[in-house]
């Protein structure tokens, strides 16, 4: 009987407590309480590849009792790296996860990859941490792509702790490996060694610190754990992993000073990878950031609500299934078929655009017999589970192209496809993967309006800074465009890969705003702003002067002091720039940038004439003025107005037909008022028909073919009243006939009530429609043609009558409406005044092919009602003359003079 007693044991052996009750308290109780204080956190381990950091992570899990016993990377055994990739190659590529418990810490361990190559899997990670732990090598102190890691952490506010390992076979001293942390680094980078801490020096990172330890002596252990989770200052420890050393001391930091972020109740969670499992269920991984998550219980995201059937919590590549997740955890849900990498669920919002980027396009050349538009659809997977492949279809070329990080991660990419795909596929040398932007500002246009349909978008295009990317903003008013349109536009702008007009390249570092658009109330559908705001894009940069970027290094050499000018000379000569050398005793550093297409191989360069003495570090530095622009753009040979599928022309509607207006057009028909200043020409549009005029007698000769002699009508409508205005006179020299072909059946099926009569006398309802376009065509002089399909009578030669004047069709046998209609089109199509009358969508293209104009069926209904109004208006005109007339005549007799 221990009264109001709890006895905690400091872990000795693999981390285990022993906690003794006090009298009368039952264990659940105490669980119970003790779970609702675990500060439950994310926290990575990042380093330079081949730093120790996997060999640090199996310390940690062996030391707080996860696994039982410590793998080594060279035993390939380790828990974290369970691929076979990986235990074959030694390094980490895919970041795997661990739970681990200690003391009020219920932390779950991110082992992400530190090969260069595969940095963009770091970087989602980077997303989802509370905390990282950066793991330096004592044997090579800060490298390259340690700097880049920093610079990372930083972007994404990750508090972080550096861990200097491998320090039982370190080349230099802790005292010199700190100095250089903090050149290299940070200043704020302070040894927290339980003998080591420099409390001072801890008091200069923040005011009220100092004020604090002037006071009392110290500083406080709550405002140290906020001065690391500001990062404020950067704890250091030092140690092995392999050996176990400070590995005891990194987990007693880590309880001291982890602070618990509050999160909010309400569900909440960031999805940062998406993998799939052996029996194919797709892997949504996620860490919340609020709330609780059980299974079965919906989520919703991009409109749509799905279940969670299954949540697991994985430990390398051995999972637990549990019933449900709180806010802290890292879980992996099965049930989301279309969640994306960075994207928020809940309340929590979508992730930022990544920083790094593939600076290498590949083409991927499948083998021999297998076509590469059927593998595209099995490659969109694995960009599914890494987006930073930018998996892209060139139709122009008919190859698939992946934009990659380098050599390593494309060696990975063909085993994935072999061991998932079973294909063998191959890579060619790669190329740089240039972008495009703009210097001047612009405005861009886009009007899509085919026949039913209707949007117009005016954006803005201007410059943006170096290395913004893409920004989307709009200032049009909601008078002129409803709040739910301008959403649409902005989504588009942002769903698609916008490519320049130099190369063809992806555009960057431009803010495209919406200024102004408009929608029609009947025909406007979700669609047609797409085609309109793409369009609109790249007339703008039709108009822009453009620019070509392509992607440079920060780079640091070290060579020796006498070959410092042979250096100079390589670098002036591969288009870059640098710095004054230095001096480090015999050594040189110089530090600059270049072009990645020039220094790409040059530290095997820099290796051989410097006999291995000098050593060449490379960072991504973004993206820049390339340094031979006109050679890259005659190059590739690019013809903007040719690529289709990113056409800068709009479409107009005129006659109840669309038609294509050139991009350099569109601001003579556009609809809206410019939003900037108009250009100085501007000319009309021009219509894109070839041979627009056929001669006379050709045309008469075909009609006399298929016809016969022509007979004209001898009703004409009624001549117009006086109060309208007259007609201006037409431009041709020669009056030209106008020609209507109608598909009959198509027609019958689209007018409810001939379809009603078709149902129960098909003969019957072909005459009503003879009937109906005889008086069309007598009241306005218009040469018809109706073709029925009779193609399925056995025997049938085929019909060709006059009805009233209507020239009548039945088609022989094997030959459909549709050939009948298209050969005519093809003989006398070439006339515009030709209009084809049918709601077949095989038709109306071959109308397009032929350069006439078509109308449907409805719209056809339409113009049929209205002349069938002026029809009865002319009837009642006629009527009344004649009454006039007989008047006239009984008054004239009554007179003696009647006739």
């Amino acid at each position: 009987k221990r009264s109001g007693v709890i006895f905690v044991l400091p872990p000795r052996r693999r981390g285990f407590f022993v906690v003794y009750c006090r009298e009368d308290y039952e264990l659940d109780v105490l669980c119970l309480e003790e779970n609702k204080t675990l500060k439950r956190l994310a926290v990575g381990l990042l380093a330079h590849v081949d730093a120790g950091k996997t060999t640090l992570a199996e310390a940690l899990l062996y030391r707080t009792g996860s696994i039982k016993s410590q793998g080594r990377v060279d035993h390939g055994d380790t828990a974290m790296d369970y691929n076979e990739l990986e235990r074959a190659r030694g390094i980490t590529i895919f970041a795997s996860q661990a739970p681990m418990r200690y003391g009020d810490l219920s932390m779950t361990l991110l082992d992400t990859p530190g090969h260069v190559d595969f940095s963009a899997e770091t970087e989602r990670i980077l997303q989802v941490l509370d905390y990282a732990v950066l793991v330096i090598s004592g044997l090579d102190g800060v490298q390259a792509h340690t700097r880049t890691l920093w610079k990372l952490l930083g972007h994404y506010h990750v508090p972080t702790v550096i861990f200097v390992t491998k320090m039982d076979l370190a080349r230099h001293s802790r005292e010199a490996l700190l100095a250089d942390l903090s050149r290299s680094l940070s200043d704020r980078v302070l040894d927290f060694g339980a003998s080591q801490r420099d409390d001072e020096a801890l008091a200069m990172c923040r005011e009220e610190a100092l004020e604090t330890y002037l006071e009392r002596g110290a500083i406080p252990d709550e405002m140290i754990a906020r001065m690391i989770a500001a990062r404020e200052v950067f704890p250091c420890l030092f140690g092995s992993g392999l050996k176990l050393d400070g590995i005891d001391e990194l987990l007693g930091l880590m309880a001291r000073f982890f602070l618990c972020p509050d999160r909010p109740r309400v569900f909440g969670a960031r999805v940062f990878k998406i993998t799939h499992d052996a029996q194919g269920n797709r892997l949504t991984h996620v860490k919340l950031t609020g709330g609780t998550l059980r299974v079965r219980e919906p989520i919703a995201y991009n409109e749509l609500e799905e279940k969670v059937s299954q949540i697991r919590i994985y430990t390398g590549g051995k999972y637990v299934a549990v019933d449900q997740a709180e806010a802290g955890d890292v879980c992996a849900l099965i049930g989301l078929s279309q969640a994306q990498n960075g994207q928020g669920l809940g309340i929590e919002a979508s992730g930022s655009a990544p920083v790094l980027e593939p600076v290498m396009v590949y083409r991927i050349q499948p083998p021999v017999g297998v076509d590469p538009r059927l593998l595209l659809p099995q490659l969109k997977k694995l960009e599914a589970e890494d987006p930073q492949l930018h998996l892209s279809w060139d139709a122009r070329l008919q190859q698939i192209q992946v934009g990659l990080m380098g050599a390593v991660q494309g060696e990975i990419l063909k085993a994935m496809v072999q061991d998932r795909f079973d294909t063998q596929i191959t890579l060619d040398q790669g190329r740089v993967l240039y972008k495009e932007t703009i210097e001047t500002t612009t405005e861009g246009v886009g009007h899509y309006e085919p026949l039913r349909h209707y949007a117009e978008v005016h954006l803005i295009l201007e410059p943006g800074k170096r290395g913004s990317g893409l920004v989307f903003a709009s200032k049009c008013s909601e008078d002129l465009l409803d709040r739910n349109w301008q959403r649409l536009i902005l989504t588009h702008l942002a769903e698609k890969q916008h490519l320049g007009v130099l190369i063809g390249a992806p555009i960057t570092d431009l803010k495209i705003t919406l200024a102004a658009g408009r929608a029609h109330q009947k025909h406007t559908e979700g669609g047609d702003f797409r085609q309109a705001t793409y369009r609109a894009v790249r007339q703008g940069l039709m108009q822009a002067r453009s620019r070509l970027l392509e992607p440079w290094y920060n780079f640091r050499l070290e060579v020796p002091t006498e070959q410092v000018g042979r250096a100079i000379t390589d670098i002036r000569a591969r288009s870059g720039s640098f710095e004054t050398p230095e001096e480090l005793g015999g050594m040189s550093l110089i530090r600059g940038r270049g072009p990645v297409a020039a220094l790409n191989d040059y530290a095997m360069e820099v290796a051989a004439y410097s006999r291995g003495r000098g050593r060449f570090f490379c960072e991504p530095g973004g993206y820049d003025l390339c340094h031979n622009e006109q050679a890259v753009i005659e190059a590739a040979a690019y013809d903007p107005e040719a690529d289709l599928d990113n056409s800068p022309d709009s479409v107009f509607c005129a006659h109840g037909a669309g038609f294509v207006v050139k991009w350099d057009q569109v601001f003579a028909n556009m609809h809206l008022e410019s939003v900037l200043a108009k250009p100085k020409e501007a000319a009309l549009p021009r219509v894109n028909r070839r041979n627009l005029r056929i001669d006379e007698k050709e045309l008469q000769a075909i009609l006399e073919r298929e016809f016969g002699p022509i007979r004209r009508p001898v009703y004409s409508a009624p001549a117009r009243r006086a109060e309208e205005k007259p007609a201006p006179a037409p431009l041709p020299e020669r009056p030209q006939t106008k020609y209507l072909v109608v598909d009959g059946y198509n027609v019958i099926f689209a007018w409810d009530d001939l379809a009603a009569l078709a149902q129960t006398d098909l003969e019957q309802a072909r005459e009503q429609l003879m009937d109906i376009l005889a008086n069309y065509t007598a009241f306005t002089r218009t040469e018809t043609i109706l073709v029925f399909d009779a193609y399925r009578v056995k025997g049938n030669v085929g019909q060709r009558f006059d009805h009233n004047g209507l020239h009548v069709v039945y088609t022989r046998e094997n030959e459909t409406g549709d050939m009948y209609i298209e050969k005519l089109c093809h003989d006398i199509g070439k006339n515009e005044q030709v209009r084809i009358i049918t709601s077949d969508g095989l038709i109306q293209l071959s109308a397009v092919r032929s350069g006439v104009l078509r109308m449907s069926a409805a719209e056809f209904g339409k113009e049929i009602d209205a002349i069938y109004g002026d029809i009865a208006q002319f009837l009642q005109s006629l009527h009344s003359q004649r009454l006039g007339s007989v008047g006239d005549n009984l008054r004239a007799k009554e007179d003696g003079h009647g006739i």
